[in-house]
């Protein structure tokens, strides 16, 4: 044995060619401090080793290496020069397993990120098996490659290609490393190690010259100064387009490869350096480590409801069709799920197929399904208006309109047909769990199972529980909604329960500024370009339907009266009241057309203007802001302290995945920490003449003078 560590080892294991085997005692190798400290040790001593001719570097576990240790981050680099430091020391590690005098050869199967791949990059010769995923996804944390990607993946395949990977941290499979160049070598899963060590052998023989292998990753980039300027050029153009200002990282990926492609490997990695520690710094870098986090904390706890899960689901059941119940039977057939699709209405199972096949058919177009598996996803999906085809099924999904009395009238009816032990659910998005499951003889089956439209690309799902829905049921649907693909986050029954209830203040914040006059273009282009939400509260209103708003005003009136207040002459009230329903019939706050590319197209409405009174009234972006989104910030706070929802970290994931909140914000709860306590309660109390939902709770103004933190533990 040559090094023994907790997460490495090194051994021979022919004459002369030793294996550095990455094998920690968790389910995945990565560079944890630890484990970099134990990496440098091994290769100091094979470099120290006389007899050795070559070396092979590999992974006990199916995946190679998955990246950094991320759960370190914020902490590690809460200290700046603390982050200086760690990052020079651990990059210059990779040097070493660079610099051995041997030839090295990575054998990568399954995940190879970040610094896995970064590791691969500092070997000579990389062979991958058909398993392997391999790539940079740093931009991904607000960051970009510490440990010399910058420096060598251009330098391996090209300055062109390295920065597509880099900037947009495109993982890349095995054939596609290939095709680029990096990797030399893809084989079977059972042939990678015997490929490794065939390949070190020819080049511990002469056959393969590895010293000329290894020496452009050495050298300056070699690439002419006119074909570096055009690659940079373009490439500043691209990010520009799609980053944006918001994403610091992209941009700073590509002025370390331009300001290190001139020197040798150390001053490259110094421009590497520089702009990874600066990144390290800036608020989006922890707004999207926190979000890998939050969103690690949300798996973890989908993991653990699916092994405590009792109740397996093999066959559901969706009742009702149309454009959501279509969407819901595609989601849990496309994963494997068989369900049953039932309706009272021909037209409305029509609509739910015709849904499902567009979708699909869409996946064929784009060549991410052929026709074969797009016949087996809609032979899964059963449409019916007999009863007793739902007999049997493990799950319910009860997704017919949004009437409470509808709804408990179609609840009880399907328990009487169900099974004793068949979990029952409701999509509804408003309506009170505790009262639909009055409805029911045992309520201990019954919870939320609240989608988000369209089903088949929003990732979240809310799981509602009510207070005598039983552990067993809540972990059945968590299991059920991972399986399907959806992030589930389970939270407490309460009027409009997570998201809606926290969207309703922002949307009447909005509302606020619109009823004195300011206009909503306006608004909305403040929201989209300077706090970055996919579309503004305007056009997100339209996008929901106005009627659907309007309807949601007197559900949140009756829940909370004094903060909520309906309001028939707000602006949202008078376009329902005008049949401005939003895009759904083509006019709302804008009017909608079609482009040519046939999607929906909006266009300002004059006739709205007068319609609401909008008198001009000017607001600076930063009252704009401060007016949509303190109302929400509060909520989210109260829903917390309430125990509506069990975590800031969940709270934040709800918000990302279901409204489209600005990632490099990182949720509502990153963005209060961001903005910091004490602030933000100034800030609020300077608005709570406007209303309760303008007033921070005890609490949070607690946490401000007292320096704590929602996030915290």
């Amino acid at each position: 044995m040559i090094y023994q560590g907790d997460s490495i080892r090194v051994q021979f294991v022919e004459a002369g060619i030793a294996d550095l085997q990455f094998a920690a005692a968790g389910s995945v190798n990565k560079f944890d401090q630890k484990t970099l400290q134990e990496f440098s040790a091994a290769l100091t001593a094979l470099a120290n080793t006389t007899d050795l001719r070559g070396v092979i570097v590999t992974s006990n576990k199916p995946t190679f290496i998955v990246g950094a240790d991320i759960t370190e981050f914020l902490s590690l680099f809460a200290d700046i020069e603390q982050t200086k430091k760690w990052v020079a020391m651990a990059s210059r590690v990779f040097d070493q397993l660079e610099d051995l005098p041997v030839p090295t050869v990575a054998a990568v199967s399954g995940f190879a990120l970040g610094g896995g791949c970064e590791a691969t990059l500092a070997c000579d010769y990389r062979v991958a098996d058909t398993t392997a995923t391999i790539g940079l996804p740093e931009v991904k944390l607000g960051l970009i490659p510490g440990f010399g990607g910058t420096m060598r993946l251009p330098r391996v395949i090209g300055p062109d290609n390295a920065i597509e990977c880099i900037a947009t941290g495109k993982n890349n499979s095995a054939a596609e490393a290939l095709k680029v160049g990096l990797v030399d070598a893809v084989v079977a899963p059972e042939k990678l190690r015997d490929a490794a060590l065939a390949m070190v052998k020819q080049a511990v023989d002469g056959d393969l010259d590895w010293r000329a292998k290894r020496q452009p990753k050495l050298d300056p980039l070699q690439a002419n100064d006119t074909e570096l300027t055009m690659t940079l050029i373009t490439a500043k153009a691209m990010i520009a387009a799609q980053a944006g200002k918001h994403y610091p990282a992209p941009h700073a990926a590509i002025k370390a490869i331009e300001q290190g492609a001139r020197h040798h490997r150390e001053g490259a990695l110094q421009a590497e350096n520089e702009a990874f520690v600066g990144l390290t710094q800036t608020d989006a870098c922890r707004a999207q480590v926190g979000i890998f986090l939050a969103d690690q904390l949300v798996k973890g706890k989908a993991k653990k409801a699916a092994k405590v899960a009792t109740k397996a689901i093999n066959r559901a059941a969706v009742l009702g069709a149309g454009i959501m119940g279509g969407g819901i039977a595609y989601q849990s057939a496309y994963k494997g799920v068989p369900v049953v699709m039932k309706d009272i209405r021909q037209e409305a199972l029509d609509l739910g197929m015709k849904e499902a096949s567009s979708i699909l058919g869409k996946l064929v177009e784009k060549g991410r399904m052929d026709h074969k598996k797009m016949a087996k996803v809609l032979s899964s999906i059963t449409p019916t208006l007999a009863d007793e085809a739902v007999k049997g099924v493990d799950i319910v999904v009860e997704a017919v309109v949004e009437n409470p009395d509808v709804k408990g009238k179609v609840l009880a009816h399907v328990e009487s047909l169900v099974g004793a032990d068949t979990i029952i659910t409701s999509n509804t998005s408003t309506i009170s769990i505790d009262r639909l499951a009055k409805s029911l003889k045992d309520p201990s089956r019954f919870c939320g199972m609240h989608f988000f439209n369209p089903v088949h690309k929003m990732p979240l799902v809310e799981v509602i529980r009510g207070k005598h829905t039983s552990d067993a049921t809540v972990a059945a649907v968590v299991a059920y909604a991972a399986r399907m693909g959806k992030t589930a986050i389970v939270v407490n029954d309460c009027p409009g329960f997570l998201v809606n209830r926290v969207l309703f203040p922002y949307l009447a914040g909005f509302a606020g500024m619109v009823d004195e006059g300011v206009d909503f273009v306006a608004i909305d282009k403040v929201m989209e370009r300077q706090f970055g939400w996919p579309m503004g509260p305007a056009y997100l209103s339209d996008v929901v339907g106005i009627d659907t708003a309007d309807h949601c005003t007197v559900v949140m009136a009756d829940g909370f009266p004094t903060r909520m207040p309906r309001d028939t002459n707000s602006a949202v009230a008078k376009l329902a009241a005008a049949s401005r329903f939003g895009q759904k019939n083509g006019k709302g706050f804008y009017n909608y057309g079609i482009d040519k590319k046939g999607r929906p197209a909006k266009e300002q409405a004059p006739e709205v203007y007068q319609l609401l009174g909008i008198n001009g009234k000017q607001l600076n972006a930063d009252e704009i802001i401060a007016r949509c989104m303190i109302p929400m910030v509060n909520e989210c706070v109260r829903c917390l302290e309430e125990g509506i929802v069990d975590s800031a970290a969940e709270c934040d994931m709800a918000l990302l995945y279901g409204l489209g909140f600005p990632p490099f914000r990182g949720g509502p709860f990153r963005y209060l920490e961001t903005v910091g306590y004490a602030n933000f309660v100034a800030l609020a109390d300077q608005y709570a003449h406007l209303g309760e939902m303008f007033q921070v709770t005890d609490g949070l103004r607690a946490k401000a003078q007292q320096g704590g933190s929602y996030l915290a533990g």
